[in-house]
């Protein structure tokens, strides 16, 4: 839409069906760059992806044309579609239903570029279902634990 103009942050965080490792290394850049040209597909700008092999980060520039919700469903489709018409994993791979979303001023971008980078290392130090859980609490976001991303 002409003279519309937004700076919208969003960090997005979604799991590997029951949190299973999943996501092998010998995949997860061609993943992660698979990912990216959906986003950017869409008229989004990729800010940062990274993850472990149970999860994964995205943070974005949001193009306000689309909702969050339809862009976290087209990147979940395809892109387990393309780990499975390409057979990156032995058994079927799927996401876990649900995602977090997340929104940041300009000011917190590089920090929250800088954690997304460093998923590996932190990952080791913490679990994530406690990381998700300091996310959601630092947004004030109320959640039922039945429904968390579950472990498997």
């Amino acid at each position: 839409m002409a003279n519309t103009y937004t700076q919208i942050h969003i960090h997005c965080v979604f799991a590997v069906k029951h949190r299973k490792a999943m996501i092998d290394s010998a995949f997860k850049e061609e993943l992660y760059e698979y990912i990216t040209g959906i986003v950017q597909q869409r008229g989004h700008k990729m800010l940062a992806i990274g993850g472990t092999s149970n999860h994964i980060h995205i943070f974005l520039g949001l193009n306000v044309d689309e909702s969050v919700s339809d862009l976290m469903q087209a990147v979940k489709r395809n892109s387990s579609l393309w780990i499975n018409q390409n057979h990156k994993t032995q058994n079927r791979f799927e996401w876990q239903k649900g995602y977090g979303a997340f929104s940041y001023s300009k000011s917190h971008v590089n920090a929250v570029i800088n954690y997304i980078k460093r998923q590996e290392e932190h990952h080791r130090k913490k679990a994530f279902r406690e990381e998700y859980k300091q996310i959601l609490r630092n947004f004030d976001v109320k959640y039922d634990e039945r429904y968390l991303l579950q472990d498997v």
